[in-house]
């Protein structure tokens, strides 16, 4: 199983044709928050419809999976709580987003949504619980935000992570967490692409411009993973004990 991971595109077109057109090569692609762009000129109800668009085609070419990041909410739920209500289209159309989960021969996906508050809290905990009893072989979680304490959300200057992934991660021990939300990491001295926190993969592409995102390529069968960027190519086996000391800088 290949999986191609991407997050942060915020409404940069180019880059989602790219990803359009790598997808039939892989077996999975994530796309792991952030869809829309809260700064940009285009409302985000206008933004919603076109991405809904491309995940459409994503979902013709292949096996998707879609989480929500901080800029795709949208509005309130029940509970009050900000969400990204446009990806209940999604979920209407196949797309496995925010709250499901995707079983693909001997791996299990769970997608987390970005949550906003005690309620949502609450759900993910129960959502996680609930797949930890049904895990099989191999366990991935789609999960915007990286660990607080991980290189995987060293800003340059801070940690910028989320302070309850790290205690679910030692809860459940998946064996990766798909992230993004933090776009410097890959691209910092002491910040990473990747990271292991007990026999967890924490994978964090960062962002980049131009019309090629910067991806994770994770192939399962080979055991290895891969960051491409426009500094070129990185790699580690998954059986490393820990993340590759950096060698681009």
């Amino acid at each position: 199983m290949r999986v191609l991971l991407l997050s942060d595109l915020h409404y940069t077109l180019p880059q989602l044709d790219w990803v359009v057109r790598a997808a039939p090569s892989f077996d999975l692609v994530v796309l792991a928050g952030d869809h829309l762009d809260i700064s940009s000129p285009v409302p985000l109800d206008a933004q919603s419809v076109v991405i809904l668009r491309y995940l459409s085609l994503l979902q013709a070419a292949g096996r998707v999976a879609v989480s929500s990041g901080n800029h795709d909410l949208t509005g309130p739920d029940a509970h009050g709580e900000q969400t990204a209500l446009w990806l209940a289209d999604a979920r209407r159309a196949g797309v496995p987003t925010d709250g499901d989960s995707l079983l693909i021969d001997d791996t299990l996906v769970t997608i987390c949504p970005w949550w906003d508050g005690p309620a949502g809290r609450a759900a993910l905990q129960a959502q996680l619980a609930a797949d930890a009893a049904r895990r099989p072989a191999r366990w991935l979680w789609v999960y915007h935000w990286p660990p607080l304490g991980s290189p995987t959300c060293w800003t340059g200057k801070r940690d910028y992570g989320d302070a309850d992934l790290k205690g679910w991660i030692d809860d459940y021990r998946p064996d990766m967490v798909l992230t993004g939300h933090v776009h410097q990491p890959p691209f910092k001295p002491d910040g990473s692409w990747a990271d292991r926190i007990g026999g967890t993969w924490i994978f964090n592409a960062g962002r980049q411009i131009g019309p090629v995102p910067c991806f994770i390529d994770i192939d399962l069968a080979a055991g290895s993973a891969s960051w491409r960027s426009l500094l070129g190519n990185e790699r580690l086996a998954l059986t490393d004990a820990t993340a590759p000391r950096r060698t681009v800088f």
